[in-house]
């Protein structure tokens, strides 16, 4: 009896984990787009100067910029460049995010920006999505963990020299 309780609670356990996905990933898919934006507004001014005199090419502002006499232009030359380099760090997450739910799930699980990543389990806040998706992955994530502890325990019981000889019987 206690063996059938145990399995419960590892099943709960692993469907309160598995529900928490879908949120994550939606969390982690807002604040990038809302850095994204935000990046995006602060190369405006950028762009529309590039676009008047470098048909649109940032580097070659920046390049510009660096080649100056003035410092000031050379010192704004590294912002510029910083700004940029950031927008595309957020333009290739966003990217990474806008395929098929398997393809978002792993990037947000095994391969986020470790800043956002970081900013986004600071903020995250624990929730019991009743969405389709969240169910999907609660129940999922506790069956295959469930499955997994259970036959590790199993294992490791086999493997103890005593309790083989008493099954032999």
């Amino acid at each position: 009896m206690l063996r059938s309780y145990l399995r419960l609670v590892l099943f709960t356990f692993g469907l309160l984990v598995g529900v928490q996905v879908p949120g994550l990933i939606n969390d982690y898919s807002q604040r990038v787009e809302a850095h994204r934006n935000e990046a995006l507004e602060g190369l405006k001014g950028f762009n529309e100067t590039a676009r008047r005199f470098f048909d649109g090419d940032l580097q070659a502002l920046v390049a510009h910029y660096r080649n100056s006499d003035d410092p000031v232009f050379r010192s704004d030359a590294i912002s510029i460049a910083s700004l940029l380099g950031r927008f595309q760090t957020l333009e290739r997450e966003w990217l990474a995010l806008q395929g098929p739910w398997y393809v978002r799930a792993w990037h947000v699980l095994a391969v986020p920006d470790p800043q956002l990543r970081d900013e986004t389990l600071n903020g995250y806040s624990y929730q019991i999505l009743l969405a389709p998706s969240a169910i999907a992955w609660g129940l999922g994530f506790a069956l295959v963990f469930a499955w997994v502890v259970e036959s590790v325990v199993v294992m490791v019981g086999w493997l103890l020299p005593g309790r083989r000889q008493e099954r032999a019987v």
